[in-house]
């Protein structure tokens, strides 16, 4: 008699295993949620280990700022006397270095991550996306210590608070989802080509200098503005600092890639991640 397959018994359990669908299949929520004690294990290891063996400590997350805002006063505001929406300049500085850290700090650590925790990565199974994730509780920490200082400045300053402050939250949010995108195209890129990893700083310096953090927008000519707008982070940074010290420049076009801008980054990031993260053990 030819053989022929067994069916399985009352008492046998057939599990059928297979990916999750729907819309959100690929940010892995379910599973996800099963590992969000990893989640909370790699978010708490990266606070602690960022400033263990440095002699200032924690007080590099207010120096950092503090030294660059003083540094954009001086250059911007005293060499090159641009304006500052009526404000002390380094005030407005530090306003705009606040959002910018978030997304910079971000940017680095998602693109890292893989690479930094590479002997995770080719010994041990777990979603790939906790690991850039993580990341986001040691910017959380650092923008609440900044906070601090801010409500400071404003207090001595006496800068009004207007109710702009409560779309700080959604300014926020939208920046650190544009970081989380790019970090994943190139956190996930980087794996297989180490240029991009030394590429990254670099182009985030540019990104600097061509986005408002130092400078309002102003500043820049008017024919060149709606090209300048079109960089999502023009409407992120300049809402940022416009919620914290009641005006700024924001248009429609600047508000409408500030918030198109964020949701197709962090779509694709985490699509394109989510394609090649079977292959991360081979490579890394």
């Amino acid at each position: 008699m030819p053989d022929r397959p067994l069916a399985p018994s009352s008492s046998q359990v057939v599990t059928r295993i297979g990916g999750q669908r729907g819309p959100w299949a690929a940010l892995q929520l379910r599973e996800m949620w099963s590992y969000r004690d990893l989640f909370l294990t790699f978010g708490l290891r990266d606070v602690k280990l960022r400033y263990r063996q440095t002699a200032l400590g924690v007080s590099w997350v207010l120096l950092q700022p503090l030294i660059a805002a003083a540094i954009f006063a001086f250059v911007f505001g005293r060499v090159a006397d641009l304006p500052s929406d009526g404000h002390p300049y380094f005030v407005f500085a530090f306003a705009g270095l606040m959002g910018w850290n978030a997304f910079n700090t971000t940017l680095t650590r998602t693109s890292t991550s893989l690479l930094a925790n590479s002997q995770l990565v080719s010994k041990v199974y777990f979603p790939r996306l906790i690991l850039p994730a993580s990341t986001l509780m040691a910017t959380a920490i650092d923008f609440l210590i900044t906070s601090c200082v801010m409500a400071g400045m404003l207090a001595v300053t006496s800068t009004p608070l207007t109710l702009h402050l409560l779309l700080l939250p959604i300014w926020l949010a939208l920046l650190l989802m544009i970081a989380t995108g790019m970090g994943l195209v190139l956190g996930g890129t980087s794996v297989r080509f180490r240029d991009v990893a030394i590429l990254t700083p670099v182009a985030a310096q540019m990104l600097l200098y061509i986005s408002p953090v130092a400078y309002p927008v102003s500043s820049v000519p008017a024919r060149y503005r709606d090209l300048y707008e079109l960089n999502p982070l023009t409407g992120l940074l300049e809402g940022f600092r416009w919620s914290l010290l009641g005006n700024g420049h924001l248009t429609p076009l600047a508000v409408t890639t500030a918030v198109l801008g964020p949701l197709v980054a962090l779509g694709l990031g985490v699509v394109y991640f989510r394609r090649i993260e079977r292959g991360f053990a081979d490579v890394i």
